[in-house]
């Protein structure tokens, strides 16, 4: 006899391609909505596959894997931007919804891409070439940032260079991986800002508030939501660049677009990413709807939530893995929540299941109040204490 149908059979399911953290995050609202969600994990046991029972391990470059994942699934949305265009096609064609589509997400995929798109739609960017030697990269000026157009994250694929002797690494690296190399200005910049917005296909809109974040050796460590002291006029500007991209580009989903803001006041595009986003965690404790529910809600074209702050500061501070966890155990960080909860029954804890290695995100937490700099000091304190940089001697 078949199994009873239940409400949750019955409600459309959705494809998630790669276990990494955000599609973790996914499955808290997938289940408040009642949503079931199919994975396609890299490996048993990642992040995501722990808390998404209904998961099978394969490729996101094989066509077969991704067609058995979205097998009966009304949508397929992802953990990261890597799936070739065109199995993305494929999969359009055999009639599944795929947000972002492959036509908005290869602006994600290629900065090349991104950065002629952009500047056609008259957005403002870093000046910027495609190079195809380190004499190119000299007549483009140096100093200057170099970028592979694929593949690059979390400051990977990207080199600072001031002399063609220093271009001969992003050369091999882009020559090895077939792909090409940017030039951008090195910006002046007095700090990094993020627009984040959702999007659904029948183009509802919403926009979280502008924040600021703290990058350090290509990682995101930091975000204070809203960005302190940023104005009126340059946070309408930067939420009007997220909404005009994810127009022009047909994005679905949440669409983070990472900004300068330059020394002289104006606002540049650095990065685009079609998903969750690292700026936008603090949204799941510090909105009326966190980043990750939105981006289902737009996936099934459901009316999206509130994106308003729900306290006047929200900071939120990632946890990384130390010089000496290249061998740490999760285990070792469950060990921080008798202090950390202790200490600030307000703080939330959001750890990905993660094995420790040296710079790796494992984890974040949230603070959030009316006194930024008492946010600031609670969310600090609780990312150190839970990366094992402070002890009992520390308080």
């Amino acid at each position: 006899m078949p199994a009873p149908s239940t409400p949750l059979s019955l409600a459309p399911k959705i494809a998630v391609i790669g276990g990494g953290q955000l599609a973790r995050m996914m499955a808290e609202p997938a289940a408040a909505l009642g949503l079931p969600l199919r994975l396609l994990a890299e490996a048993e046991g990642v992040s995501a596959a722990q808390v998404i029972p209904d998961h099978e391990v394969g490729d996101h470059t094989s066509l077969a894997d991704l067609r058995r994942i979205t097998a009966g699934c009304a949508a397929v949305t992802f953990d990261h931007e890597h799936v070739p265009n065109d199995h993305l096609r494929a999969l359009a064609a055999d009639g599944i919804a795929v947000h972002p589509g492959p036509d908005a997400l290869v602006h994600a995929q290629d900065k090349g891409v991104m950065r002629e798109v952009l500047g056609r739609l008259g957005i403002p960017c870093p000046r910027n070439a495609i190079v195809t030697d380190a004499a190119g990269v000299a007549e483009f000026g140096f100093p200057c940032v170099i970028k592979t157009t694929r593949g690059g994250y979390d400051g990977k694929g990207v080199w600072f260079v001031k002399t063609e002797a220093d271009c001969a690494d992003a050369f091999e690296t882009a020559a090895r991986a077939g792909v090409e190399i940017l030039a951008e200005e090195l910006v002046d910049f007095r700090r990094e800002l993020s627009a984040l917005v959702a999007r659904s296909p029948s183009g509802q809109v919403a926009a979280w508030p502008v924040v600021a974040s703290e990058q350090r050796d290509g990682i995101c460590r930091e975000v204070i939501a809203p960005a302190p002291d940023l104005s009126a006029e340059l946070s309408t500007q930067a939420q009007q660049i997220a909404m005009t991209i994810a127009g022009e580009l047909d994005v679905t989903g949440v669409l983070a677009v990472e900004l300068f803001e330059t020394n002289d006041g104006r606002i540049l595009v650095n990065e685009l990413a079609m998903r969750p986003h690292n700026t936008g965690h603090w949204t799941q404790d510090g909105s009326v709807t966190s980043q990750f529910e939105n981006h289902l809600r737009a996936v099934l074209d459901l009316p999206l939530g509130a994106p308003d702050a729900r306290a006047r500061w929200t900071v939120m501070v990632n946890i990384l893995g130390g010089p000496g966890d290249s061998t740490a155990s999760v285990a070792r960080l469950y060990d921080g929540y008798p202090h950390a909860m202790a200490r600030d029954p307000f703080l939330r804890v959001h750890l990905y299941g993660k094995e420790l290695r040296p710079g790796r995100k494992v984890g974040h937490v949230n603070a959030y109040g009316d006194d930024l700099e008492d946010c600031l000091e609670r969310a600090r304190h609780a990312a150190a204490w839970f990366a094992g940089e402070l002890g009992e001697e520390s308080e």
